[in-house]
């Protein structure tokens, strides 16, 4: 299966960038050229969307069964979100760089939806801090599932609900509706839909990876010395 997922991935990717960088693209007001970053930005979200819902799901395991496997699960799932939404922001200020803000200098301007994941990051970063404020193993797990679970539950509302009720230049927001014809035409579906699969199945791919990495490094822990 894990060699399927690569080839996938590989095969998905190469298409979404090659095509996503040198393919045509429809002439749309105000994104232009800078619409190909769709294929990029939005997957990045929604793949650190399911890895927060697979993190928060692994920490519930967790606080059933105290098996340190599934803290470890929870951990790197949450820690490759945090990647790909980093990538998520710095490419998103990108695009507003040059559509909203052209001729201004601005990278960020504060915007509802900017604030917004900016905070979410920032209460994922805070589960990574908490976690190494604890020494003891269980401890440590139970505290931090706890706290992801609540984490988790702010996702939807940051980055879905609270900029739908406000005033924003950034699709999905009140008045500027997601994936109309102004930002997501027709002949773009062809690449932003394999776009959304290959970087989940990049996310699952590096998660799965250092999943296994993370469990031989505990294992090698708790290996008594000679």
């Amino acid at each position: 299966m894990y060699t399927a997922v690569r080839v996938f991935v590989t095969l998905t990717l190469t298409y979404v960038i090659v095509a996503g960088l040198l393919g045509t693209i429809p002439q749309m007001s105000i994104l232009e050229e800078t619409a190909r970053n769709l294929y990029f930005h939005v997957p990045m979200w929604f793949s650190l969307m399911g890895l927060t819902v697979v993190s928060a799901y692994h920490s519930f395991r967790f606080l059933q069964t105290r098996d340190l496997l599934r803290d470890v699960r929870a951990r790197e799932a949450a820690r490759v979100a945090m990647l790909f939404g980093l990538i998520g922001i710095v490419t998103g200020m990108m695009w507003a760089r040059f559509t909203w803000y052209e001729g201004t200098n601005k990278w960020w301007n504060f915007d509802p939806k900017q604030s917004m994941a900016a905070i979410l990051l920032l209460i994922y970063g805070a589960y990574f801090v908490l976690r190494s404020g604890i020494d003891i193993v269980e401890k440590r797990g139970r505290i931090a599932a706890v706290y992801n679970l609540f984490a988790v539950v702010t996702m939807p509302f940051l980055l879905y609900v609270l900029p739908r009720q406000m005033d924003s230049l950034h699709p999905g927001a009140e008045g500027s509706p997601a994936f109309s014809q102004t930002d997501l035409a027709p002949a773009m579906r062809w690449i932003f839909y394999p776009a959304v699969l290959g970087f989940f199945g990049l996310a699952w791919w590096i998660y799965t990876q250092r999943v296994r990495v993370a469990w031989l490094e505990e294992d090698a822990r708790d290996e008594p010395e000679l």
